[in-house]
């Protein structure tokens, strides 16, 4: 899988007492019998809440960062001792149902892959585990030079938790049966010991949350909307054209992965669960997820559909809107919330030009715009039965990457950045306005603004930017 160039996000970090009684370690690290010393960072994860973590396959460098995201709620522990695990190592066995097109790997097989899981290889971590680059046969599973043959994303498993063998089971189950062009492909597995690993495609482009809120470029407008089509019809796929609808229930940024066209693609199916089926509306379960992407009805009744993945989506969808995040505790009070804080002003076809990415700079359609702030909406309705189904919001995106009305041509996006502009000076310049007033310091100074409403001189107007190239295929 394509893996972010960031760290790999944990929604919840907790610390595991060592058994020698020293000090408490935390971070994300799995104990693997003969890593060695590969990383000098290292350290086990304790899966004993319900953290989640979105798995990002690019090429990256270690990293410190912590995480924003955080769990919906935290449940019992579910972690058990190592003879605890090793002692459940036979059911897990029992119960794994292993699709024909999945290669099964030896564990020394993937660690020669993955050059002996040396820090150089590493492209992720997270709760599950850590997620290492490595070259196998185009067509087998013996380890070859890197550079040759198939690119893959090694993920493995950190052993100490009977939640993360879980998980594991979940991805090989839900992704070893269930193939669609915006799904990550699943190689293969190895399953020797007490070690679990996992083999997926390599997804160079790394995640959508890397290209939204860690890059010094702003993401393309059209990349966006194909990215957001793309994401949506692996939804629709899941949903509606499966054998069985399954719900995803972690759908967010980071676990939408990009290949090299930007074509979106979701990983992680470790808390994926088969829908209702028949008469039944729902299905009850255990609350976990992420904070600021989780449906409010989830959240407090834990009664799980549909519904729920279709406001997930219209969270990732307005922060590619926004280029905000879900949750952002740095942004001033009353917009820590993005969905809370972008809800009035996605209705009105003039305010909402104002929660826009202000990094776009006007390289992004108008219509276009507007219809995906509108489709935004209908997925955030407090009331589930309002959202509309996942092939709706297919239907409704797919003309958008290519509509060409721009706004940086328009007459009032022009206006509106003037009257931004000219607000970010005189906030710089200490100055407010004030009932027809400009006062500096304290001293009201009469406004050079005409009756008749601000009128921007040639000079507050904002040269646009050049649009960002994004190379497409």
């Amino acid at each position: 899988m394509g893996f972010a160039h960031q760290a790999e996000k944990v929604e919840k970090k907790s610390s595991r007492k060592k058994k020698d009684g020293g000090e408490e370690e935390t971070g994300c690290w799995v104990k693997l019998r003969f890593m060695g010393s590969c990383m000098s960072s290292r350290s086990r994860v304790d899966n004993s809440m319900s953290g989640r973590t979105g798995t990002h396959y690019a090429e990256r460098k270690p990293t410190k960062e912590k995480s924003r995201d955080q769990p919906v709620v935290p449940v019992s522990s579910t972690t058990g001792s190592n003879a605890e695990s090793a002692s459940s190592t036979p059911k897990f066995s029992e119960e794994l149902k292993v699709a024909l097109q999945l290669r099964k790997f030896t564990f020394i097989d993937l660690k020669l892959a993955t050059r002996n899981f040396r820090p150089e290889s590493l492209l992720g971590e997270g709760g599950f585990g850590c997620v290492f680059k490595g070259w196998i046969e185009e067509n087998g599973t013996a380890p070859v030079k890197p550079g040759t043959g198939l690119t893959v994303a090694v993920k493995t498993l950190n052993i100490d938790g009977l939640q993360g063998h879980k998980e594991w089971l979940a991805e090989v189950d839900f992704l070893g049966k269930l193939l669609h062009p915006n799904l990550v492909k699943l190689v293969g597995y190895c399953i020797e010991d007490d070690h679990r690993l996992l083999v997926y495609e390599f997804m160079p482009r790394g995640s959508l949350e890397n290209h939204l809120f860690r890059r010094s470029l702003p993401l393309p407008w059209s990349i966006r909307m194909k990215i957001a089509l793309g994401a949506a019809k692996g939804l629709a796929f899941l949903h509606e054209e499966a054998e069985r609808p399954v719900i995803y229930r972690d759908f967010k940024t980071s676990n939408v992965l990009l290949d090299a066209d930007y074509n979106a693609k979701l990983s992680d199916f470790g808390l994926a669960k088969e829908g209702p089926e028949g008469d039944k509306t729902h299905v009850s379960t255990r609350v976990m997820g992420t904070y600021g992407y989780a449906a409010p009805e989830y959240v407090m009744t834990g009664h799980l559909s549909s519904k729920s993945d279709v406001y997930s989506f219209g969270v990732v969808l307005l922060e590619m809107l926004t280029g905000r995040r879900s949750m952002d505790k740095n942004r001033p009070n009353g917009e820590h919330n993005l969905v809370e804080w972008a809800r009035p002003h996605l209705g009105d076809k003039r305010s909402f030009f104002r929660i826009l990415d202000p990094r776009l700079e006007g390289h992004f359609s108008v219509k276009g715009a507007q219809k995906a702030a509108q489709l935004a909406a209908q997925c955030l309705s407090r009331d589930p039965k309002a959202r509309p189904r996942m092939i709706e919001v297919v239907e409704t995106l797919k003309p958008l990457p290519n509509l060409k009305d721009m706004a940086s041509s328009s007459y009032y996006f022009q206006t509106m950045q003037s009257d931004r502009a000219r607000s970010n000076l005189n906030a710089k310049n200490g100055i407010r306005t004030q009932a027809g007033f400009v006062v500096r310091n304290g001293q009201p100074l009469r406004s050079l603004s005409s009756s008749n409403g601000p009128q921007a001189s040639p000079s507050q107007h904002p040269h646009p930017s050049p649009k960002p190239k994004a190379k497409e295929s």
